[in-house]
């Protein structure tokens, strides 16, 4: 290879006039878009539920909390909650911070799920324009 028809190109978007005449890469590059996006779908799909199941299980201990401090008052000796209600508590901080970190991830998720779709519709576009150039020039 010529040194000036060398690509130097070291980004996708530097790159992406060259995407059209590399049809190897393009079908790796989809092979493995197809291959990510479906498991990215589903990581998220399940980092969801575990959000919404981590939302039910804060608010049934913290109904739980409330039931065992009424319990507490209304008993006429006195029962000593405090060490469960202590470990209810750590067990919703628990949570919490678990439910943070799940957002967190699924923002992360997300953010990988719009960067395929963009780059889908790039390959989409690129490789129209390429067919419809191939089309004019017979």
């Amino acid at each position: 290879m010529e040194a000036d028809t060398e690509s130097t190109a070291t980004s996708i978007d530097e790159n992406t006039e060259n995407f059209c005449e590399n049809p190897t890469r393009d079908t790796i590059a989809e092979g493995l878009m197809g291959l990510i996006k479906p498991t990215v779908d589903q990581l998220d799909e399940r980092v969801r539920a575990t959000r919404i199941s981590q939302l039910e299980l804060k608010q049934c201990i913290e109904s739980l909390s409330e039931e065992l401090k009424k319990i507490s008052k209304s008993q006429q000796q006195s029962v000593d909650l405090d060490v469960y209600l202590k470990k209810l508590i750590n067990a919703k901080q628990r949570v919490s911070v678990l439910s943070n970190i799940l957002q967190n991830a699924q923002e992360r998720l997300n953010k990988v799920h719009m960067s395929i779709d963009k780059e889908t519709v790039k390959r989409k576009v690129l490789l129209n324009n390429s067919v419809e150039d191939l089309e004019e020039t017979k």
